[in-house]
């Protein structure tokens, strides 16, 4: 039923647009993911963007259609005003609705440009929303937009929240982005979890948090491929920090606690049409923080017994063999290599593209005791899967296997195993 829907959504965007996607694992089920450089004159192509504009509204392609087990499908309807309202101001939201919960999410908001020039703007935003838990979001990813997110298909846990959200966000320089937030968020549990703090047991709760966030891309220069056509490559990695400070008292919020997040990413693009992907993240909480708000590795194995009954859709920087739920941790490390080699011919109009992939990553849990009700392992040995992609087999589809190995092998060998389809499309 999952891939039905996948299958339809795909037929609709293809109809409407006809442009490449690819997919990340960048954003959450919901939000209002504007780029700063949107509110330039020059704007490109709504697959690039995420917004189709309408006379003076962009909507936001995120917002129309997604699936998730909890939701079942949902569909909604969201965006920004552009500089044909007002040129300096925006209002901005979005409402959907879950056919499965059978309930409304939704969003509303403004913004206001204060230099024009740093293309600096301040944002006020109320959410009513649901999430995945232990999802952690650099902000500063959430201005990349990527139409197509595979691990909606296949997320179990969730939680609703509501959220008072201020914000300022700037290029410093063309080279970084920042942002600074504040927000406050009322929390509830679907799952009947318990976060265990000073004796007394939490499935509500208050956060008062304060956000800072940076991407700095470091150095970048050019090449003309054997295509003739020039590229931008990295020289050095992209660097992504955020710090998050959770203030008890404030407004009635119940904890104290800080979060620290870094990423370096690396693409390097080479002449023969052929590149290579290095991606290193680390991430750590310090101080009482529930399952919620704490991190796991990006999992993409569908909890079903069976090889094929698994079968699903790959992610782009997700760990396919690692199962929905079976690892969280308040320290995590992951390190993923993605080498992609030029397309070969064939035929004529078929030209595959094989890519290589690792991935590693080990976390720790300092209190587990603490988080009743969902049980989930320790991630504190390396955690080790590698596979392969053949992409681009017949309309933007191809194939997806890894193999999980290492200390966390599993004892029958179809446990081990992801095989599944990806989504690459070019009209």
């Amino acid at each position: 039923m999952r891939i039905l829907i996948f299958l339809l959504s795909l037929l609709i965007t293809i109809s409407a647009f006809g442009q490449e996607t690819n997919g990340t694992e960048k954003d959450s089920v919901s939000g209002i993911k504007k780029t700063i450089a949107d509110f330039s004159e020059k704007k490109g192509h709504p697959f690039t963007t995420g917004y189709l504009p309408v006379g003076f509204f962009d909507i936001d392609l995120k917002t129309l259609f997604k699936y998730n087990i909890h939701e079942g499908l949902r569909l909604g309807i969201g965006g920004v005003t552009n500089e044909k309202l007002f040129e300096n101001y925006n209002l901005g939201g979005y409402v959907a609705y879950g056919f499965k919960d059978q309930t409304f999410k939704y969003s509303l908001g403004g913004s206001a440009l204060l230099n024009k020039e740093k293309k600096a703007w301040v944002s006020l935003y109320y959410v009513d929303d649901i999430k995945e838990i232990g999802t952690y979001d650099f902000l500063t990813d959430a201005r990349f937009y990527s139409l197509f997110e595979p691990r909606l298909l296949n997320i179990i846990q969730f939680y609703k929240y509501t959220k008072w959200q201020a914000n300022i966000q700037s290029e410093l320089s063309p080279k970084i982005l920042t942002e600074l937030r504040v927000q406050h968020s009322d929390v509830g549990n679907f799952e009947e979890y318990y976060f265990i703090n000073d004796g007394r047991g939490y499935n509500e709760y208050q956060l008062a948090e304060a956000i800072l966030a940076f991407r700095v891309k470091l150095r970048t220069d050019s090449i003309v491929n054997s295509d003739g056509k020039k590229v931008a490559t990295d020289v050095l990695p992209k660097v992504s920090a955020q710090i998050t400070k959770g203030f008890k008292g404030i407004a009635g919020s119940d904890f104290n606690y800080a979060k620290f997040g870094l990423k370096l990413d690396y693409d390097i693009e080479r002449k023969n049409l052929s590149r290579t992907s290095f991606l290193l993240q680390g991430v750590l909480a310090n101080g009482d923080v529930p399952l919620t708000h704490l991190f796991h590795a990006f999992p993409n194995q569908p909890t079903k017994e069976r090889l094929f009954n698994r079968f699903s859709v790959a992610g782009v920087q997700s760990f396919e063999t690692m199962y929905f739920g079976e690892f969280y941790s308040d320290k995590l490390a992951m390190f993923q290599l993605k080498h992609t080699f030029r397309r070969f011919k064939l035929a004529k109009n078929w030209k595959p593209e094989l890519v290589l992939l690792s991935r590693h990553a080990i976390g720790e849990m300092s209190n587990p005791e603490d988080h009743f009700g969902i049980s989930f392992n320790q991630l504190d040995h390396f955690y080790n899967e590698a596979g392969f992609e053949l992409n681009k087999i017949a309309l933007g589809f191809g194939l997806s296997f890894a193999y999980r190995y290492g200390f966390y092998n599993l004892p029958d060998l179809e446990d081990n195993i992801s095989f599944k389809f990806t989504f690459n499309l070019k009209l």
